[in-house]
Parts: structure tokens; sequence; C-alpha cells
């Protein structure tokens, strides 16, 4: 049975959180919060990190000025290879690190499995013939030499596999496969678990949209981490929406779920803090390592 906290109890559950999926303004869609107005909620409920994310421009260098900005939080950002920056464009990435990007996102809403899914065609392709693009291959080799995040995008399972099987390759060690519950993904239990054989990560977030209407994902995904385990789960909310809460109430009532449905606090404790931080090279005062 769900517990009834107060706000200033549900807030307390987000002190020393790393949340690394929630999207801003600007953007061409409207969002919840702006950069700095996110950071300063984090900072509110003392949370130690986010990650601000785009699906059509870098956000690294936002991150930069918004850390400037708001003190008392981190704050870090990234670049999706989805066709307004190119696609697999090796150059772009090679930039955006050197930027400070700590996270490189595989076309996600620009992908051709997305495409397809959505009954369009284009897109951009990692896998053609069962084998990774050359390009994928060249941006593979930046995010291993420089130790950053790689999140696999939306692809299928049969796609993301390959993908990943040639990032081990080429010696990528944080692969995050973003959101395996999203709509046009639905990637199988018996494929996750494939991939967690593989070392992955999992993104698990807090809700999925179907049918052009937003459900919370909080069943399907307790399911998951109770059949696969918590050890390759991160938990976060891909908020942001305005079909969405605003970003404090949607990561409390998320966390206070899991709570409530039997899982310890030393356990949601690692999906939501130890894990995330981990995979952004953070120690224990927020600095990086």
């Amino acid at each position: 049975m769900a517990k009834v906290r107060s706000i200033d109890e549900r807030e307390a559950l987000l002190r020393g959180i790393t949340d690394l999926h929630v999207h801003t303004m600007p953007d061409v869609r409207q969002r919840k919060l702006s950069d700095i107005e996110l950071a300063k909620e984090a900072a509110r409920v003392g949370a130690r990190a986010v990650v601000i994310k785009s699906h059509l421009v870098p956000t690294m260098d936002r991150a930069f000025i918004t850390e400037k900005v708001v003190p008392g939080i981190r704050v870090f950002g990234g670049i999706t290879l989805n066709s307004p920056v190119g696609g697999l464009n090796a150059a772009a990435v090679d930039i955006a690190i050197k930027m400070g990007a700590k996270f490189v996102w595989l076309p996600t809403s620009y992908s051709a499995h997305e495409k397809r899914a959505m009954g369009t065609s284009g897109g951009v392709e990692c896998v053609i013939d069962g084998k990774p693009v050359p390009d994928l291959v060249e941006v593979l080799k930046l995010v291993a030499q420089n130790d950053i995040v790689l999140s696999t995008g939306h692809y299928s399972a049969r796609e993301i596999r390959i993908v990943v099987e040639e990032a081990k390759k080429q010696g990528v060690k944080k692969i995050l496969v973003s959101h395996p519950e999203w709509t046009t993904m639905d990637i199988s239990i018996e494929d996750q678990k494939g991939l967690a054989d593989c070392g992955v990560m999992f993104e698990r977030c807090y809700a999925r949209k179907a049918n052009g209407v937003y459900d919370k994902n909080f069943a399907r995904n307790l399911d998951a981490i109770e059949k696969l385990g918590y050890q390759s789960t991160i938990i976060s909310t891909d908020g942001g929406q305005m079909e969405n809460p605003v970003w404090t109430e949607a990561l409390s009532e998320y966390i206070a779920y899991l709570l409530d449905a039997g899982l310890c606090q030393t356990i949601v404790d690692k999906m939501t803090k130890e894990y995330p931080a981990r995979l952004l090279g953070l120690d224990d005062s927020g600095r990086l390592l």
C-alpha cells in the first residue's frame, strides 16, 4: 500500500540523486522547465547532478553555463546523433567531447528504426545487413578513448545487440540502454537479459508514450528490476514534457512507488545515486574523477 507523504517527505527522497535524462528549454517544443529552472529545482531539493538532453542540439555547452549560474548542483550534457547534427558525425562528437560532453546518445527520434515504427521512411541507420555502419565505428572509438557514456538510442533489440558488441570491441566501458520499455522499442525481458550479459546498464524512465498519451511506467519497470536484478538498473525520468508532472514531482513519485513496492532504501539509492554518478565519473564530493 502506498504511503501518504507530505511534500517535504517526497522532496527529501531526492537528496543526493542524479538524473541522467531530462529535457529542458530551449527546444522546438514547449518543455516544463528551462535549463536554469531545472538546475534551481534540483539544487533546492539537494540533488547531486542532472543531465540535460536534446534530440536536436548539443547540451554540454548549455550545461556548462547553467552550472556557473546555479550553485550547488552539477549539470552535464552531451550530443544526440540525430539528423540536425549530421547523424553519426564523428567530427561533431569530437568537438562535443572537447567541450565537456559526458554522453553520446545514438539516434533517437531520427533513428531509422523509429521512423519505420512510426510508419515513415528515412532516418539514421546504425546497422545495415547485420553489421555496424563505418561511421558508427568511428563514433564508438571516440567514446571509448574518452571514457564517456554511450546511450544506444531508439533501435530494435537486435540492432542494439550489434551496437553493444561493436562498442565492447572498440573498448567502450559505459553503455546505457535508454528506456527499453519505450513504445517503439519494447525490448522483451529475454532480450534484456541477453544485453545484461554484455555488461550494459538499463535506464528505466518515468513514463512511456502510447497512442499519443504518456502512461506511468512504474509497474513495468519494477517487473524488469525484479527479473533482471537492480544491479543493471538506473532510474531516470526522461522528464520535461508538458503532459507530465514537473521534474521534482515526477521523480519523487517514481522513487516513492519503488519504496512502497518493497524495494529497500539501499537498493533505490544504488539505482538513483551510486550507479548514475559512477557513469558520470563523479566522486563522493561531486568532483570528476
